[in-house]
């Protein structure tokens, strides 16, 4: 049953490679991402090991470390888990839980990612080949840190998708999100403010620490053995088995709920016809109606939105209170505008009732625009306020304002198109928080950045004016600038909501089987 479970793997991702080209880049630019890190690692093991025992003890101890914090917490805060063998997938199985939790971690090492971790993993391991016992050592350290690494993250990951995957664990992970960001920038800023004094021993204090944490313990094994420090080396051992046994534990039972009593999202109380009855009765209302109650109520739209307000702070303290939180309007209106790009993604097979209806790609792309509109705006004018005032700069709140108006507008005509254009797997509602469709980081990241990328380019007039305006503080300035802001952004606005529109006339039986194939 455990091999079944592995060779269930390795058929999803041949097929997966066969859907779609984009699968098949997808994979060739994430191995060699993957092996540019992996070589990097690779690289540091084969140079310390001809180094003495205590920089070999720092940099095994470290860089394994790394590697396990990366399988238990870039899952909750990027791309997410893997979801092609998700275990309530299993619910009507007749697997046992034994053999579905060994199945589940060997298949979690088919992959990119899993393959990678291994090489560095037994890298780590090998740089102890000078003496036999310590190399014995390491590699068992190594296959009990990848054990932690693997084990641990995926049983962090069940555990925590269980507990947090209701609308209001998702709106905490949010507001953790923003306390975490505004501490890593606080704390950076700090930093940087101060002299540190870095060496050796700071290392070398950092390598002992760790090495005392279920992520540095296995690591730490063989320099002990080197040492002949067995009792530490025992102790060192100890902390790496309890955490694989607790991990096993913890993901053992999370599977057992996932799998026993799988989560279902309940239909909630009725709300009434909500937006719906305070709109006109005519298809562009209805759009509207719809898209803002997906902004009112959909977590993922939420999610999306949870940085803006505190854009402005987060700026304040990269730049030690400097004018940089100027840019914090703009740049909220950049991530605003191109937010309403993923809202055909985000329809799933929902969509169908924009084919059947019959709406027009025109009255689409518009409705989703002023949607977004009426819950960015406001956002978008406390930011440049807020921005200006942590600036010290309450002068330039209409310079900044314009351009801010000017950006959203553009991005909202570059993502009338691109949504038109391209849809990618996205959670769907009610899914696990944390983890990543199939294929979607690729798509994601390059319609992303040649959006974004286009945006900038047509609206540099109106950000080159405006900067100059800020700069010498004319009022024939503020005038051209607002004409310039308005004139390109309301055209870029128009072509764009137009075109999306007859694209989306065109492509949009095409679209929706993408979407399909999705599910």
């Amino acid at each position: 049953m455990v091999a079944h479970v592995v060779r269930l793997k390795l058929t999803i991702l041949a097929n997966s490679l066969r859907r779609s080209p984009w699968q098949v880049v997808g994979l060739l630019v994430a191995t060699l991402y993957g092996l540019g890190i992996a070589w990097a690692v690779v690289g540091a093991a084969i140079g310390v090991s001809t180094q003495d025992l205590e920089i070999r003890a720092q940099v095994a101890t470290i860089l394994g470390a790394a590697l396990v914090l990366g399988w238990w917490f870039v899952p909750l805060v990027a791309f997410g888990a893997d979801a092609t063998l998700d275990p309530v997938r299993f619910a009507t199985s007749t697997i046992g839980r034994r053999d579905l939790l060994v199945g589940l971690t060997l298949a979690a090492l088919v992959g990119v990612p899993g393959v990678l971790s291994a090489l560095a993993a037994l890298s780590l391991g090998a740089t102890w080949w000078k003496d036999p016992v310590a190399l014995a050592a390491g590699l068992v350290g190594s296959v009990l840190g990848l054990a932690v690494a693997v084990v641990g993250g995926r049983a962090l990951v069940t555990a925590a998708s269980r507990a947090l995957a209701g609308r209001r664990g998702r709106e905490l992970i949010a507001v953790l999100i923003v306390v975490v960001s505004l501490g890593v920038v606080f704390g950076a800023s700090r930093a940087s403010s101060i002299a540190v004094h870095v060496d050796r021993h700071t290392f070398e204090g950092l390598a002992r620490v760790v090495g005392w944490t279920p992520f540095g313990a296995p690591w730490a094994v063989a320099a002990d053995v080197a040492r002949h420090d067995w009792l530490t080396a025992l102790a060192h051992l100890a902390i790496a088995v309890a955490t694989v046994v607790v991990s096993v534990a913890v993901w053992s039972a999370a599977i057992s709920r996932t799998v026993e009593a799988p989560r279902h999202e309940s239909a909630g109380r009725s709300r009434g016809l909500g937006w719906f009855g305070r709109v006109p009765a005519s298809q562009l209302g209805a759009v509207v109606a719809r898209c803002l109650t997906y902004w009112a109520r959909d977590p993922r739209y939420a999610l999306a939105l949870v940085i803006v307000p505190v854009l402005p702070l987060l700026l304040w303290f990269i730049g030690r209170g400097g004018a940089l939180a100027l840019v914090s309007g703009p740049a909220a209106a950049l991530l605003t505008g191109w937010g309403i790009s993923a809202e055909v993604a985000y329809d799933g097979t929902a969509h169908w009732t924009h084919l059947a209806a019959p709406l027009r790609g025109l009255t689409d792309r518009l409705g989703r625009v002023i949607a977004a509109a009426c819950v960015a705006v406001p956002l978008l004018a406390f930011v440049t306020v807020a921005g200006a005032l942590l600036a010290g700069r309450p002068e330039d709140i209409a310079a900044v304002g314009a351009a801010t108006l000017g950006l959203l507008l553009v991005a909202y005509g570059g993502a009338s198109i691109a949504s038109a254009l391209v849809v990618y797997p996205v959670q769907q509602p009610g899914e696990n928080p944390f983890q990543s469709r199939q294929g979607a980081s690729l798509a994601a990241i390059t319609s992303q950045f040649l959006g974004w990328s286009a945006v900038v380019v047509v609206s540099l007039p109106t950000l080159v004016l405006a900067w100059l305006t800020v700069q010498h503080r004319s009022g024939w300035l503020l005038a051209a600038l607002v004409v310039v802001a308005l004139g390109i952004g309301g055209a870029a606005l128009a072509f764009g909501v137009r075109l999306g529109g007859r694209v989306l006339d065109a492509r949009g039986p095409a679209l929706f089987v993408k979407l399909l194939s999705y599910e």
